[in-house]
């Protein structure tokens, strides 16, 4: 098979092939068939928010596994979505905007993350087991706090609060901020593209070739945090996007940070419509959590690239 499709390399022609079939077959399939008015009103927006999050999420699983230098990184594995979900329970508490809870959550919970791995980067052995145990350890924390404030959500509130936590899209509307959202975080990793492949070589390396590290670990880490805060407060706390689809381009031969980008943004996107057709096709009319639908996903590919030691 060629490696050119009408002017595009094949990877191309087969992410957008792909997400153009999904994204079809989300709106044509669904518990009341087909309607133009259903269609329009509720099927529409809901693929959109999918679609945006999950660009959304694969992008800030990209950023995360630059910030630490490690492929097996995820806002989910690693504890921001989980820092995203108790700042939007807070917010929703105290009856702020649920979005910007998310945001400084994340943020936290981010810049906390980057703070306790900043001896494992820093040494010269492998430290993808730290890493990860660091991580699991502060997604433990915020999942113990968020039960806590699960307790302090009124009884009216509390069946959608436990749904959205595990991830729903029913509800979801912000399609197309997240879609815009997720187009300013590209357009930023292929604007940052040669210096973000520089940091990939280490902080010392990147240090030596001119990039100042500390300032693009910044801007990296605010960028993804706010796109980790943004995807929660719209669609809850949605896991394994951002480790799965950055690592499949990688595995197809994909590594320069551009073109892994967009082809991640895609795939994103792509995935998470498909996981949401799903939850709510297979037992229809009920419809699953749709982090449930990724987690059977997510989980068993995290594992086995755990076991076979993925670099």
């Amino acid at each position: 098979m060629s490696d050119m499709i009408h002017g595009l390399p094949l990877r191309w022609t087969l992410a957008l092939g792909a997400a153009a079939v999904v994204l079809l077959s989300a709106l044509a399939f669904g518990s009341a068939g087909w309607d133009t008015a259903l269609v329009l009103a509720l099927r529409l927006p809901r693929v959109l928010a999918a679609a945006g999050v999950g660009a959304l999420l694969a992008l800030a699983g990209l950023v995360m596994q630059v910030l630490l230098r490690n492929p097996l990184a995820d806002p989910y594995v690693l504890g921001t979505s989980g820092g995203a979900s108790v700042g939007a329970l807070a917010a929703l508490l105290i009856g702020t905007h649920v979005w910007i809870g998310a945001g400084l959550g994340a943020l936290g919970a981010g810049g906390l993350l980057l703070l306790l791995a900043r001896r494992a980067l820093a040494s010269t052995d492998d430290a993808s087991p730290r890493l990860i145990l660091v991580g699991a350890m502060l997604a433990a924390l915020f999942g113990a706090l968020a039960t806590l404030l699960l307790m302090l959500t009124p009884d009216e509130r509390l069946r959608g609060a436990i749904f959205w936590l595990v991830g729903d899209l029913s509800a979801a509307r912000e399609g197309g901020m997240c879609i815009a959202a997720a187009g300013l975080l590209l357009a930023m990793l292929i604007f940052r593209g040669r210096p973000i492949d520089r940091l990939m070589l280490g902080s010392e390396a990147a240090g030596l070739l001119g990039e100042p590290v500390r300032r693009l670990r910044v801007e990296l880490l605010a960028a993804a945090s706010m796109a980790v805060g943004l995807a929660v407060a719209t669609a809850g706390a949605v896991g394994f996007v951002g480790l799965v689809v950055p690592q499949a381009w990688r595995l197809a031969g994909v590594q320069h940070t551009r073109e892994l980008a967009g082809l991640s943004a895609i795939g994103g996107a792509t995935l998470l419509v498909a996981a949401d057709l799903i939850s709510r096709t297979v037992a229809a009319p009920m419809e699953l959590p749709v982090g449930a639908v990724m987690a059977l996903v997510g989980a068993p590919c995290f594992i086995a690239l755990l076991v076979r030691g993925v670099r």
